[in-house]
């Protein structure tokens, strides 16, 4: 069984999408503490819950395969582009300082769409150089998680596979197109506290003209009421559910409100059985789960690195 080390692993959302695809897990560092309470809640083998500029190489176990959602703020739109100008999109450097010591078979990256169009594709060049530089042949692609698993979630990142052996690499192949899609109303639970709902919102009389479907989403884009026409959620994001335009609003059999935390862990492919603590507020929920993966897609992925190493 092949064997997983997780740099940057939030709540273990790509970690649990590599164990439901039969890999093991050795270990996994985080920095923020309640992310690390969520994730030992839910894992039992190691996580370091520490900064990974301070991590030694040589106190890690050898992993077959390296993971790494690195931070995604400097690269994104909501994280004005800054890229490397900003601490954190250096830390894709410090990923690969571990890579070159542990020298995993594979290396498997996730970020945000922009990272391709980022300083013109220069930066996703940088990084794939120095990945090539390690000795790996990379492949990427941006994918979809409504149009690449069942979730009704509109989110694309950009995933990032990088092989020391070339045949594996010649064998790996991205995931298919999914042909079936869950609804909004499949992931909505049934008995939600009533601070969810608008009802006593400033905006509850123009939410409730124009939130009129059950079947999608909608969201307050400060003076106006967006609908997401194509049925889905749209991209969780880290600030979702605390105000704003972020907040993606449901009609449900009661009335208007938005998602719940669970009905958002729902929406990234966490089974209802991931434990969230209790003592947690639900920002701090939201953060954690709009921070995470999509796991089918992850699993997806990790069930075709698995193939390309064990040919029949």
């Amino acid at each position: 069984m092949l064997k997983v080390g997780s740099l940057f692993a939030g709540i273990g959302g790509i970690d649990l999408a590599f164990s439901q695809a039969d890999f093991s897990i050795g270990w996994a560092n985080e920095i923020d503490a309640k992310a690390c309470e969520t994730y030992s809640a839910n894992f039992t083998h190691p996580i370091l819950c520490e900064d990974i500029k301070k991590i030694k190489e040589e106190d890690l176990i050898p992993v077959d395969i390296l993971t790494g959602g690195f931070p995604c703020q400097a690269f994104s739109v909501a994280g004005y582009r800054k890229g490397f100008s900003d601490d954190r999109g250096t830390l894709i450097f410090d990923l690969l300082r571990i890579a070159k010591a542990l020298k995993p078979k594979v290396l498997f990256l996730e970020n945000v769409k922009n990272l391709r169009s980022h300083e013109e594709g220069a930066t996703l060049e940088l990084i794939l150089e120095e990945i090539k530089a390690l000795g790996y042949k990379s492949t990427y692609k941006v994918l979809n998680t409504a149009d690449y698993s069942q979730l009704p979630q509109n989110r694309e990142r950009i995933y990032i596979v990088a092989f020391r052996d070339e045949d594996a690499y010649s064998r790996f192949e991205f995931p298919k197109k999914n042909t079936g899609r869950l609804s909004i109303q499949d992931i909505l639970e049934q008995d939600v506290d009533q601070k969810f709902y608008y009802t006593h919102s400033q905006y509850y009389p123009t939410l409730k003209k124009e939130i009129t479907k059950r079947e999608t989403c909608y969201q307050w884009r400060r003076h106006y009421v967006r609908e997401n026409k194509n049925n889905v959620c749209p991209t969780l994001t880290a600030n979702m559910g605390t105000g704003g335009h972020n907040v993606p609003l449901v009609l449900d059999h009661q009335d208007i409100r938005k998602l719940t935390p669970r009905e958002c862990a729902r929406l990234q492919g966490f089974p209802d059985r991931f434990i969230f603590p209790d003592h947690l507020s639900c920002a701090s929920l939201y953060k954690q789960i709009g921070n995470s993966v999509s796991i089918p897609i992850v699993q997806a992925i990790a069930e075709n690195i698995s193939k390309a190493f064990h040919v029949k």
